[in-house]
This record gives C-alpha cells, structure tokens and sequence, in this order.
C-alpha cells in the first residue's frame, strides 16, 4: 500500500471513528502532498511524499519551541498532538547509535580531518538519513563527531 493509500484509508477511518483532530492532520497533509503535485506539475514518488511529510513535522518541532518559548502550554499540546499524527506517516526514525554509526562510516569514507570538512560529510550523509532522522539531530552528532578528531 502506497503512503498516499494510506492516507485515504486513514483519512475515511478517521472520519467514521469521529476524530476530528486527526482528521484535520490527515486532510493538511493530503492538501501539502497536492500543492506540492501542482507546483512540480507531476505526482509524487513515495520519497517526494516523505520529503513533504518531513518538512511539516520539522514545522511542528519549530512550532513546539516557539510555543514553549512563549509560554503557551495550550499551544504546545496541540502542535505536540498533531507532530505524533504526523510522525505516523514517517519512515521508522533512527536511533542516536544508528545515526552515529553512519557519521563514523562516512566520515572514514571522505577522510575527513576535522570540522572543515563537515559540508563533506553533511553532503554525503543527509541523502542516506533523509526522513529517517532529525536534520538537527544529525548536524550536533556530525558536529561532536568531527570536533572530537
């Protein structure tokens, strides 16, 4: 079953089960996913879709800190409930030991020598982890990683 499958499914069952909430994320994904179509004038693959799906939970962590930042605990409950209806549709995550693993591969591969080299890496990583990991996440370990040669 393709994500955009899954979504319809999830959208109709969301629907008959009465949760609105959910719905509305399904339908703001959906709606992300077709702008995205018209704007490439093609449909998307299942990577592009991810890419969409990625971008909007990366909205709703930015959107977590500003909340908290603002002292907006309503807020932060409802970005925080709509970012786990999202993270539904995202490849399984990577665990901080997995992401380092890859960074010690990779950056053994480009023989990088210290932090200068971490767009090298950066480069050659993020196409590997991309909707697998936090872009930010990845950057402090690449970052620690390179810092520590």
């Amino acid at each position: 079953m393709t994500l955009q499958e899954r979504l319809i499914n999830d959208m109709k069952d969301a629907m008959r089960q009465k949760e609105a909430e959910r719905l509305s994320v399904i339908r703001m994904i959906r709606a992300k996913i077709h702008n995205e179509e018209i704007s490439k004038g093609s449909a998307l693959d299942e990577d592009a879709i991810t890419e969409v799906i990625t971008r909007m939970a990366r909205q709703h962590r930015e959107s977590i800190e500003q909340f908290r930042n603002g002292n907006r605990p309503d807020l932060v409950e409802k970005e925080e409930a709509e970012l786990a209806t999202v993270m539904n549709y995202m490849p399984e995550q990577m665990s901080s030991e997995d992401i380092s693993s890859l960074v010690a591969q990779v950056i053994t591969e480009v023989a990088a020598t210290g932090p200068s080299d971490k767009g090298k890496v950066m480069g050659k990583l993020m196409p590997q982890v991309r909707g697998k990991a936090d872009g930010n996440q990845v950057n402090t370990i690449v970052t620690t990683m390179l810092n520590a040669l």
